[in-house]
């Protein structure tokens, strides 16, 4: 994919590098194609490897839950559940469904077809964006802005399972934003009045389908989509505007139509009465001011992490090679200072926000590196800041030096260099998986054995990975997801197979 279209003709005293060669397209075009390319292979390859790490996923936590209830009832039992028992959220059902039908085998292969979901979303936006924007840059430009805002987004994280490899997780905190992104495909093509109806429509149902998947994805979109509708008037040229309010208000209807059918559900309600997130809870002094603090500790935490560096250097790549129809360098926008304010103000409102919905179910560990996945929802509208941030940058100092190529070599580096960390993460964390597969099997042969020979109660090990919730949790004392676990193999109960094994137990 590319949008790259050779220039006849380009303005006296156009630097060296932009300068037309004798086939009418600029000189040293092929070769930058070739090392931006080149560029977009390490996050590939860590995509790539952490797909083919998905065959050792196997269930944990609300999986054990969600198997045997999609298994005997299907996916419109496990809607009806989530609807009318568990929290509401008919679309994030929909969604788990669609892997949990495979049983252990959805499990597997989720990774690597979520994978694919993302990368390609976010290239196809980052494609039809530049054509847009009527930007055009050396082949491979956009496909390394997707594979790395991928790696990125999907790895440099304090807990990659919960992630990336973990489909609950996933479905209800990695998915969501990037589908938020995947609505901007229609609006990016709409050229007819047909076009434009069906990128209304589809930011209308979008809204409502990503408000009954997750909550804190859905503050996010509401947030930036108030956020352009007041730009609008300063940064849309005239002939768009009347268009651009029109999608951003049928996505704010959908996503209010989506949040009233959350809210009403019976799940939710019970949801909010068990955890008591009722809205005076909710809204308590104390419930803000802790949720000011978790932010101020995640926020912290992400600003901290180096890796995310290579977003910006990935943007200012973009800033520098990029051009105009003509071939000449297009300028930084006019309004810069306010988007760039803007762009910042609405990720630190709904990231805000999203603590605060989230604080009164997960209390003072919403900040904590376990419970990562659930900065995710806003974690790739912060990277896709600092790809535009690097982007202005590097249009800015193509107007200071003629000189960009050390810029360009540094940029370059960068991109490599933040793969490295995430390379090694990945190996470890293969290595736990695998681990864990291997027991996992084998306690699955023995608990299926057991159910068939007609035990009724069978001890279970706990097996953890990655902080993820397991049986007999806090000593032994915890018995959740048990009662799933004997659900799932047809038992009646699960007794704790550490306690069981203790020598003073021994029979």
């Amino acid at each position: 994919m590319s949008d790259d279209v050779p220039v006849t003709a380009a303005p006296e005293g156009m630097r060296g590098e932009e300068r037309p060669g004798r086939a009418g397209r600029p000189a040293g075009r092929p070769w930058t194609s070739l090392w931006v390319t080149a560029l977009a292979l390490p996050p590939l390859a860590l995509l790539a490897a952490a797909s083919w790490s998905g065959r050792w996923v196997r269930p944990g936590a609300d999986d054990w839950c969600f198997l045997p209830a999609v298994r005997d009832d299907g996916v419109t039992g496990l809607v009806g559940k989530f609807y009318l028992d568990d929290n509401g959220r008919v679309a994030n059902a929909l969604l788990v469904g669609a892997y949990a039908k495979f049983q252990v085998a959805g499990h597997q292969w989720y990774p690597l077809v979520s994978g694919v979901l993302v990368l390609a979303a976010l290239w196809t936006v980052a494609v039809l964006a530049l054509r847009r924007a009527r930007l055009r840059t050396p082949r491979g430009l956009p496909l390394l802005l997707a594979a790395l805002t991928t790696a990125l987004f999907l790895f440099v994280t304090p807990n990659t399972y919960k992630t990336y490899f973990w489909p609950a997780a996933s479905v209800s905190h990695t998915l969501p934003p990037v589908l938020a992104c995947a609505a901007l495909i229609p609006f990016l093509l709409a050229r007819s009045r047909r076009g434009r109806a069906v990128a209304l429509a589809v930011a209308a149902l979008m809204g409502a389908f990503l408000a009954t998947l997750s909550e804190e994805t859905a503050i996010v979109v509401v947030t930036v989509l108030l956020t352009a509708l007041l730009l609008s008037g300063r940064v849309v040229p005239a002939p768009d505007r009347g268009f651009v309010r029109r999608w951003c208000a049928a996505g704010i209807a959908g996503t209010a139509a989506g949040a009233v059918v959350l809210v009403t559900s019976p799940g939710s309600m019970r949801r909010r009465e068990r955890f008591g997130a009722e809205t005076t809870s909710l809204l308590a002094p104390d419930s803000l001011t802790a949720s000011l603090r978790a932010f101020a500790e995640i926020a912290a935490t992400v600003a901290t992490t180096w890796q995310y560096v290579g977003a910006v250097a990935a943007g200012v790549l973009l800033g520098l090679l990029c051009r105009r129809a003509d071939g000449t360098p297009p300028r930084p926008p006019a309004d810069w200072p306010l988007l760039t304010a803007a762009g910042v103000l609405a990720l630190l409102v709904s990231g805000y926000l999203c603590t605060v919905i989230a604080y009164p179910v997960f209390g003072d560990r919403v900040s904590d590196p376990s419970a990562n996945r659930l900065w995710n929802d806003y974690l790739l509208l912060y990277v896709i800041l600092l790809v535009g941030a690097g982007a202005l940058l590097g249009l800015g100092l193509r107007r200071l030096t003629l000189r960009t190529a050390p810029a360009k070599a540094v940029c370059a580096a960068l991109c490599v260099l933040v793969c490295a960390g995430p390379a090694v993460s990945l190996t470890d964390l293969d290595t736990a998986m695998r681990a864990r597969a291997e027991k996992w099997d084998a306690q699955d042969r023995r608990l299926r054995e057991g159910a068939e020979a007609g035990k009724r109660v069978l001890p279970y090990e706990r097996l953890v990975i990655s902080n993820m919730l397991e049986p007999f949790s806090d000593g032994g004392r915890r018995y959740w997801p048990g009662g799933c676990v004997a659900d799932f193999y047809g038992l009646d109960r699960v007794t704790d197979g550490a306690r069981d094994e203790a020598p003073g137990n021994a029979q």
